[in-house]
């Protein structure tokens, strides 16, 4: 099985950046993605980045295009999200999770593993 465990949430003024952590454990050798969702109180889950573990190529939501990268170190089972220029409505539970299926990279329910989520606060 695989655990994965997500780090670097905060509090952020408006325009500030934050970096999300993925760490992945135990069974990792059938990931195939990894991907980011976020969920707002009282909002249903979203999409918010993925990446194809083998190559690299990345996913986002129109949300955060331009603003989100998301990046990966193969010998550190670790994905990353760079969140720049925050906004409020970026305010959410940020979950990371892995999908073993190579499709379905941006629907949540066919994500096999999540994290516990990390909280990401933007101020105005």
């Amino acid at each position: 099985q695989v655990q994965l465990v997500e780090s670097g949430g905060g509090l952020v003024q408006a325009g500030g950046s934050l970096r999300l952590s993925c760490a992945a454990s135990g069974r990792t050798f059938s990931t195939y993605v990894m991907g980011w969702f976020r969920q707002a109180p009282g909002k249903e889950r979203e999409f918010v980045a993925a990446i194809r573990w083998s190559g690299g190529s990345t996913n986002y939501a129109d949300s955060v295009k331009g603003r989100f990268t998301m990046s990966r170190d193969n010998a550190k089972m670790t994905a990353y999200l760079q969140m720049n220029s925050l906004k409020p409505e970026d305010t959410a539970v940020y979950y990371c999770a892995v999908n073993r299926k190579p499709f379905g990279i941006t629907t949540g329910h066919l994500y096999d593993i999540w994290g516990q989520g990390t909280q990401v606060t933007v101020s105005s």
